[in-house]
């Protein structure tokens, strides 16, 4: 499948395009996904050629909290400009993925609306999980379950097979109209099974190529990624095992995380194309979750070089600082487009040469040597075969491989 041989760029549009941080019922269309447009060069400079897009729906706020799944949101813009914007990309030969937010929807979605109108009365009731010998502290008049408690997020009941074909018939819109070529499903790991086993069906049906990509951040990963449900999920244990290796300079934690995950016939997600990431929209910066930021580099290097469809959060690139725990926005700010650096000329490097190999692509992973602050390593498919080494401390390592001996400098990723 093409998202093997990807290497995607994340963009949280909302706060990308700098939009309000909320969406006036009243307020007017601003075409603001058009500020996009003269990214695409920058794009394709650093090798990117898929772009999984967050929320572009309409939305209370932060975008997770839907109103309508069939309209663009008017902060960004109307259904057409979107249109636009995927068919450039597709001429540019970058696919687009949407985030489809299927779990909850926010407190403005219409059916929520009827019910809050009806009550009991509403032909709704049963798209929600309702309570209605309870009041909320909105004053409803009956209580709801939330996402995770969050009682602006409301929780659909996928059970109830008219919510399973409100949503279906979206996605059916978003391939027919825009004709993005995946989704990326927030908060999979509490989707039902049946329902990820209806929209996988749907999908391939109408498109084989169709991606379906999950975020789970706990739990084996093949409950969703099997044939019958999802292609791909966010491997968050490895993104953990990176940036924690560098901190603690225990590289033996990325290599026993590596061991368990894809090691020749004893990983449990061997041959699995996991989506990978240093950062995202849900997490900090990795130039601020590292204490040292001379391993940026060999983290990246890592990232492409390692089993897994590597992704690079927007921004990042030039190794810009947000901490999550201070606010959302300090991770999703609208960014002027800047010149390139070091840091984003050496992931352009790693990414033209992951898109070449097959190796990076479907190949499988074997530790070589490691010590706290060293890995060596091979990926390998058939009798062809790369080895890296990195070294994420300061003084130089010397190794002896394949009857040679190398000297790794600090900081330093090479190819053997």
């Amino acid at each position: 499948m093409w998202a093997e041989k990807s290497v995607f760029y994340h963009i949280y549009p909302l706060g990308f395009c700098g939009a309000p941080m909320t969406n006036s019922q009243e307020g007017e269309v601003s075409s603001r996904l058009n500020l996009i447009y003269d990214w695409i060069p920058h794009l394709k400079s650093l090798g990117i050629n898929a772009v999984y897009f967050g929320p572009v729906f309409e939305s209370v706020a932060h975008g997770y909290d839907t109103i309508d799944y069939f309209q663009i949101d008017k902060r960004l813009g109307e259904n057409e400009d979107f249109k636009r914007l995927v068919n450039f990309l597709h001429q540019n030969d970058i696919k687009v993925v949407l985030d489809g937010v299927f779990n909850h929807v926010g407190r403005k979605f219409w059916a929520f609306e009827d019910v809050k109108q009806h009550k009991s009365d509403s032909k709704y009731c049963s798209w929600f999980r309702l309570d209605f010998s309870h009041d909320n502290r909105y004053g409803d008049g009956f209580c709801y379950e939330g996402w995770d408690g969050c009682d602006d997020l409301v929780k659909l009941n996928l059970a109830n097979p008219e919510v399973r074909a409100h949503l279906l018939s979206a996605v059916a819109m978003w391939q027919d109209a825009f004709g993005i070529d995946g989704l990326r499903l927030d908060v999979a790991h509490y989707l039902s099974h049946g329902f990820l086993r209806e929209l996988r069906q749907m999908c391939q049906a109408r498109n084989p190529e169709f991606w379906l990509m999950g975020e789970t951040v706990f739990g084996d990963y093949r409950r969703l990624v099997n044939p019958q449900m999802l292609d791909s999920c966010t491997n968050y244990e490895l993104y953990k095992a990176l940036y924690s290796s560098c901190n603690d300079n225990n590289m033996f934690e990325l290599a026993h995380a590596l061991k368990r995950q894809f090691e020749a016939g004893k990983g449990i997600y061997e041959g699995l194309k996991l989506y990978s990431f240093l950062d995202n929209h849900a997490v900090s910066r990795i130039a601020t979750m590292l204490k040292n930021p001379h391993q940026l580099k060999a983290l990246y290097g890592l990232l492409f070089s390692l089993p897994g469809i590597p992704s690079v959060y927007y921004g990042s690139e030039w190794g810009i600082k947000g901490c999550r725990e201070k606010s959302d926005s300090e991770v999703r700010p609208q960014l002027i487009l800047q010149e390139g650096n070091d840091l984003s000329c050496h992931i352009s490097w790693w990414a033209e040469f992951r898109k070449k190999s097959d190796i990076l692509a479907y190949g499988g992973y074997q530790e070589l040597e490691v010590n706290s602050k060293l890995l060596v390593y091979r990926r390998y498919l058939g009798e062809n075969k790369l080895d890296f080494a990195v070294n994420i401390g300061e003084e130089t390592q010397k190794i002896t491989h394949d009857g040679k001996e190398y000297l790794i400098q600090g900081y330093e990723i090479r190819i053997l």
